[in-house]
Formats: C-alpha cells, structure tokens, sequence
C-alpha cells in the first residue's frame, strides 16, 4: 500500500487521531448494522405469520361468499357489492428507528357493523363474508406496513455494510500503515541521530 504522507512528528499524530476516529466509526456502524439486521429478522418473521394470516381468512371470506352467492344468488351479490362505497379509512405516517423513516400505516378497526345495503335483500353469510373481507383487508394493511419496513431496513443495512467495509478494509489499513511508516522513519532518524551524536562525542 502507497503511504503518500510526510514523515513527521505532526503528520504522525494526525495519522493515530485519523486511526483512532475509523475504529471507532467502524464499532459504532458495525453495532447500528446488528441492530437492524435483529430489527429487520423480527419484521420478517412477523410478516410471515402475517401473510400465512391473510391467506386464512382470505379462504374464509371467499367460502362464505360462495355460500352467500348459492343462497341469495350471484346477479343479488354483485348488485348489492355495486351499493358498497369505496373506503379510504387509513393514513400512513411515519416513526424513526435509528433514524431511518419507517412507514406506519394507521387505520379505523372496523369493529362495528353497519352494512349499506337493506337487511331485507342479505344474509349472515353476505354481513359474515363482508366482515371476513374488512378482516383480509386489514391483514393487507399490516403486511404492507411490515415489507416496507423491511425493505427500507434492508436498503439502510445494505448502506451500513459499504461503509463498514470502506472503514475496515481501506481507511482503517491505510492509516494503520501511515502510523507504521512514520513512526519507523522517526525511529531510524532517532538511531541516526543518537549515533552521529556518539561518534561526536567520541571525537571530542
């Protein structure tokens, strides 16, 4: 490795505080990229369990509309479908871990039941089917919040890990060699010194 550094006693100390300052940058990333990796693995594994949720009751919902289908029939099923309004009932708002922006989605749990269609022309298996369809939709929500998050965790750990590695394999080896080579021509520059002043001395 070129040490392109002057071999003084000023550089010598700038070289150690240089050195000093990358170990302690490397320490400090290398705890953070632990800390999201554990924070990104308890993500994927609740998103699992998540998703595994969602494709439970996404069955559920579609068994018990095709028992609301037989017993009301299709066209009454899609006519009154067409009478539900469009809902928007979330917002998405973020929190910081370790300073990264994590996205949270915010909505209204649907707990009560207030159906826009007659109770004449429906069911229990139509009010059971839309309540099983609130109940996927919800799961959609929270399965979106958890692989943004892991995404965005991801990408930050992917970041840590460059700059981790330039501090451990380039900054950390070039001013460990600068610290090397100043401090052994120093070294050698005292040993010529003290002998030149021996043989001074010897002469006198």
């Amino acid at each position: 490795m070129a040490v392109l550094v002057a071999p003084t006693k000023s550089n010598l100390i700038k070289a150690k505080s240089s050195l000093a300052l990358s170990k302690k940058g490397y320490e400090l990333l290398d705890k953070k990229r632990n800390v999201l990796l554990k924070e990104m693995m308890v993500l994927v594994n609740k998103a699992k369990v998540v998703n595994s949720e969602k494709f439970n009751v996404l069955k559920e919902a579609y068994d018990v509309l095709q028992k609301a289908n037989i017993t009301l029939g299709v066209k009454n099923v899609e006519d009154i479908s067409y009478s539900s309004p469009e809902e928007e009932d979330f917002d998405v708002l973020l929190k910081s871990v370790m300073g990264i922006d994590i996205p949270t989605i915010k909505y209204k749990s649907d707990d009560g039941f207030f159906p826009t269609y007659g109770i004449y022309s429906s069911n229990t298996f139509l009010d059971e089917s839309r309540q099983k369809f609130i109940n996927v939709k919800e799961k959609i929500y929270e399965l979106a919040e958890l692989e943004n998050s892991i995404f965005k965790l991801a990408k930050e750990i992917q970041k840590t890990k460059k700059r981790t590695n330039a501090l451990q394999y380039v900054q950390i080896p070039k001013y460990k060699e600068q610290v090397k080579y100043i401090q052994e021509v120093l070294e050698e520059k005292e040993r010529e010194d003290f002998f030149r002043l021996k043989r001074l001395k010897s002469k006198k």
